[in-house]
């Protein structure tokens, strides 16, 4: 079997692309100058030379020497099992560049929930230290698109679950944020969620492995690799002055500082002191806790927050937690895909204060079947996302928290998550209280 262990060998070779996406586009775009042919193939039609997977797409796979799966496929499909028994190598385009690139400079970031923060922050951090740093991956651009230039600089790399399964070495740097249940219709269960993702910390290329100081990574230690740290979460202060609310977020705070120190070699308390500084030039990504907006209206004051990055359980627990002390009017729902929300609907029938659950969309109809209703805990099913936003608003007669935290991906109903949030705020800006 060909198996090529970087962009260069794929010169003179016939090469499948399945799933045609952004990262199958920038595939594409990456070596449409090395390979003599190359097969496009898509679940959807995309565009006129993609041919479609059970229209003719697996057989032109079948005949290529070797094809780049974007993430969105399940590495355990049939049909992509079918290509390895019939002798054809699957990898992907991200696998082909961590090969052939200097993983000394590659901090590979993971987790359940606070990967995208935690990757926003180390980026800053490094800047603060005046080190140049390019933002790679789900929270930025791919690191293969032939646009960039990084032949200089840090490279901090946002990796999915779906994205582990396919590395084979593993990037100077690892963090692994949280751990909790999330995609389990693309890796089938909770346990081979969690195989999957650990397994970038596993590889036998030399490596720090950090993770949090909490009892769920100290039982998993035994299937975590690398020079494995505990962080505990220490944050010197710097979550508040970034302007990032929550214990999880002091959690993703004291790893990036850990991160960047074992990239740079530099003291945390340096560090810390360079943050400190610029700090309040910080943007907190939208869609992760960002106040959207703030409606006075004498006694009873609004507050609207986009959460809406939060597509599983874990992290709208994590920001329940955050407004313990508020009526919270919370906004669920969305494309459902198996997950168990226990841990969630213990959350909510455990809140003391008043909180509405507008529900949405399959998950959020699941959701709201497992609650319990009670004096404190009022539940309503609704149609979509305006319906829930209008609820919500009305909902809450003594002020609080209008709380956009899905839990659920938006397949549903939207492109992806940008797009719902997107929509969430715009519905929220439109809001009369006349």
């Amino acid at each position: 079997m060909f198996r090529p262990t970087g962009f260069a060998d794929l010169a003179g070779k016939r090469v499948g692309i399945f799933g045609y996406g952004l990262e199958g586009r920038t595939a594409h775009a990456r070596i449409a100058a090395l390979a003599s042919e190359i097969v496009l193939v898509d679940d959807q039609p995309v565009a006129p030379d993609v041919l479609l997977t059970n229209e003719g797409g697996l057989d032109a796979l079948l005949r290529c020497d070797v094809v780049l799966k974007s993430p969105g496929i399940p590495r355990r499909r049939p049909d992509v099992l079918n290509l390895d028994l019939h002798g054809v190598y699957v990898t992907s385009a991200l696998n082909l560049w961590l090969q052939e690139t200097d993983v000394a400079r590659v901090v590979g970031i993971t987790g359940t929930k606070g990967k995208s923060t935690t990757t926003a922050l180390v980026t800053f951090f490094l800047h603060c230290l005046g080190e140049t740093a390019h933002r790679l991956g789900n929270i930025g651009q791919p690191p293969y698109d032939p646009q960039l230039d990084l032949s200089s600089g840090w490279m901090v790399l946002e990796v999915s679950s779906f994205q582990c399964t396919d590395l084979e070495l593993a990037p100077g740097v690892v963090v692994v944020t949280s751990l909790g249940a999330d995609h389990i219709d693309w890796h089938g269960s909770v346990e081979q969620y969690h195989d999957d993702k650990l397994s970038l910390t596993r590889h036998t290329t030399a490596h720090t492995t950090l993770v949090p100081a909490v009892p769920t990574f100290e039982a998993l230690a035994d299937q975590l690799g690398g020079d494995l740290q505990f962080a505990a979460a220490t944050d010197y202060g710097l979550a508040s002055q970034l302007g990032l609310l929550g214990g999880h977020s002091v959690s993703n705070v004291a790893l990036a500082l850990r991160a960047v120190s074992a990239l740079t070699g530099t003291a945390v308390e340096t560090i810390v002191q360079a943050v400190s500084t610029q700090a309040s030039s910080f943007v907190p990504l939208r869609g992760r806790l960002s106040l959207a907006r703030t409606v006075d209206l004498g006694p009873r004051v609004l507050r609207f927050v986009d959460d809406g990055l939060a597509t599983s359980a874990l992290p709208t627990s994590a920001a329940l937690e955050v407004f313990a002390e508020s009526d919270v009017a919370l906004i669920v729902g969305g494309f459902d895909r198996g997950v168990d929300y226990e841990a969630l609907v213990e959350a909510l029938n455990a809140r003391q204060r008043a909180t509405y659950v507008l529900a949405m969309g399959p998950a959020g109809q699941r959701i709201a079947s497992l609650l319990t209703p009670s004096d404190t805990l009022h539940v309503e099913v609704v149609d979509d996302l305006q319906s829930a936003v209008l609820k919500s608003a009305a909902a809450l007669t003594e002020g609080g928290v209008v709380l956009f935290s899905p839990a659920a991906p938006s397949f549903d109903a939207y492109k992806n998550w940008e797009e719902r949030s997107e929509h969430f705020v715009t519905l929220v800006d439109q809001l009369s209280f006349d």
